[in-house]
């Protein structure tokens, strides 16, 4: 029954084939199904829409769309909801829960009878959830995200999420603008349904799909209220039917050389420090290793080109002005591998020539002048973090970048929360500050808390940026002098466990370099008197699940059991 297809595929058991598909037909013919329709290619569509997502709130006309690409295609569709995962709506954090929809995706892909799926994503841990299933499940698959956002305006300063946030409710902080002021910014930073309309996760994970050969050419940066979108949306239905006569699984696309080129366009648009994290995730699910040396040495040859925020000026809406994403893949065109297949049944070579001509535009800049020297994520190494750590460089304040400061150390969260702004707080705008058990299984769940504020003190006397570490991530569309992602985190004993306040920290990005001065001897002193803690509401249930089997963050974070081992391949390449 393997090779089956459309309603035979994966009859339910009940000992008899014959009896389980006609069981099956009766009952879905009470949804208004012919016998001719129930004969079709059965293209699934994992419907991602939820009254907690206003990122997917266009879900289902996207939904419709693929429908009607998949009939005229001679197709039948079938959507089916999975967990949906919003930024500002799961508590401790959406990453907390992505494996757990990447579970919920992929063993829907296997028990449902589909031949091909069509996965609406968008928001942050969407997009990486649906390529690790896809990975897993093997279904010829391909991705239709949302789109982001239209920008906002306040007071004639063009505004846009979540950057222009972070940015303001900073100047909230700082005193600069008062409680009346920030509600009404509030109303006017996210104007329309869509994902966050700069380069932050969401984009960046949609510009990252695309360039893997998992999306459709021109889909990453279709606005989601664009007419555009919902035409991307029935090429993509159509597409799927075409991907299931072909057998086009996601093992075919998702090669070394495609997440090379992946990794690439990840430097070259100044995108999210999440990305790498959620494609180290999705190679890990086929057995590819993602050489973190590799692409450091890859960042120092792949300049930032997409002036967009953080890293840059623009927004979302500019870059599709310019031309989408193949606007960028012409200008690193000699970096790439063209041979790379891609869903839309060509190489991604092919999909660049079919493309419309380039024509003058400032979004996409010329490598001879681009808008960071190197590409945006720099890999650390030291005593600090044995393993790893990284800093998003195109979005730091290069006067930090070579600085030593005493280290003012947060154990957690709750004590960040309690402390930062005390007025006697022992801290100085040269300082280091430091969060630890913030990362997957000290939060758990490594929630965006990397971007630590500014010390409330400090912020009102203008100091702007500091020099930031943690075992945390950070939103795509923060910005600042912040190390993220510290290897091993301190919940399993990490040397970020060991830092004590008034130790001398030392970040050197030209040397690629981040250490404590403090011998070896001192570390395995106070590694001697460490103890971990316990967090007492993950003992049953998923979260049990995810502190037995969660990874670290140089290994995506996934749980180890969904992982293939032994590596058999290695990126980038």
């Amino acid at each position: 029954m393997a090779n089956q297809t459309g309603m035979r595929k994966g009859l339910t058991s009940y000992g008899d084939a014959e009896f389980s598909l006609f069981l099956r037909k009766a009952f879905i013919k009470a949804m208004g199904y012919s016998e001719d329709a129930l004969d079709r290619p059965v293209i699934g569509i994992v419907n991602t829409f939820s009254g907690y997502n206003p990122c997917h709130r266009t879900a289902p006309e996207v939904a419709e769309a693929i429908k009607r690409g998949v009939m005229l295609a001679g197709g039948l569709p079938v959507d089916f909801p999975t967990i949906s995962l919003h930024e500002s709506f799961a508590w401790p954090t959406s990453m907390f829960y992505r494996n757990l929809m990447a579970m919920d995706t992929e063993e829907m892909l296997r028990a449902l009878p589909m031949d091909a799926v069509v996965m609406i994503g968008g928001c942050d841990k969407t997009v990486p959830a649906q390529l690790m299933a896809a990975a897993s499940a093997n279904v010829p698959a391909l991705i239709e995200v949302t789109g982001p956002m239209m920008t906002g305006d306040h007071k004639g300063e063009r505004l846009g999420a979540c950057t222009d946030c972070r940015r303001l409710w900073g100047l909230h902080r700082a005193g600069e603008i008062d409680a009346a002021e920030i509600d009404e910014i509030g109303g006017k930073l996210m104007p329309t349904a869509g994902t966050c309309m700069v380069m932050g996760t969401a984009s960046t994970m949609a510009c990252v799909a695309e360039a893997l050969g998992m999306m459709l050419p021109g889909g990453a940066a279709i606005p989601a209220v664009h007419a555009d979108r919902l035409r991307h949306a029935e090429a993509s239905g159509a597409r799927a039917v075409a991907m299931a006569a072909e057998r086009l699984v996601p093992r075919k696309i998702m090669t070394p050389q495609a997440l090379s080129n992946a990794f690439r366009v990840l430097l070259a648009i100044g995108g999210s420090t999440n990305a790498l994290i959620h494609m180290t995730a999705v190679a890990g699910r086929l057995g590819i290793e993602v050489d973190l040396a590799a692409l450091d040495a890859m960042s120092r040859e792949t300049p930032v080109l997409v002036d967009l925020k953080p890293s840059g000026v623009g927004y979302m809406e500019d870059l599709q002005k310019a031309g989408g994403l193949t606007t960028v893949l012409r200008e690193i065109r000699d970096l790439l591998h063209l041979d790379a297949l891609t869903c839309s049944g060509r190489t991604l070579g092919q999909n660049i020539d079919a493309a419309p001509a380039d024509w003058d535009q400032k979004v996409v800049r010329r490598r001879a002048n681009p808008v960071y020297r190197e590409g945006g994520i720099a890999v650390l190494r030291g005593n600090l973090c044995p393993a790893s750590a990284i800093i998003k460089q195109s979005g730091a304040d290069p006067a930090l970048m070579q600085h030593t400061g005493r280290a003012v150390v947060f154990d957690s969260l709750e004590d960040m929360a309690s402390r930062i702004d005390n007025p006697d707080l022992d801290v100085q705008s040269d300082d280091v500050l430091v969060l630890r058990n913030a990362g997957p299984k000290g939060a758990p769940g490594m929630p965006e808390s990397g971007y630590i504020p500014i010390p409330r003190k400090l912020a009102r006397q203008g100091v702007r940026d500091m020099v930031r570490i943690s075992d945390a991530r950070m939103s795509g569309t923060a910005f600042g002098s912040v190390v993220l992602h510290v290897c091993p985190e301190a919940a399993v004993g990490g040397p970020l466990a060991l830092i004590r306040d008034g130790d001398r920290v030392t970040l050197d990005l030209a040397q690629r370099r981040l250490d404590v001065d403090l011998t070896e001897t001192e570390l395995e002193r106070r590694r001697a008197e460490w103890a971990p803690t316990v967090t007492n509401w993950t003992q049953r249930g998923y979260p049990r699940l995810h502190m037995d089997h969660v990874q670290q963050a140089d290994e995506g974070c996934d749980l180890e059991f969904l992982t293939q081992r032994p590596f058999t391949a290695k990126t980038p390449v």
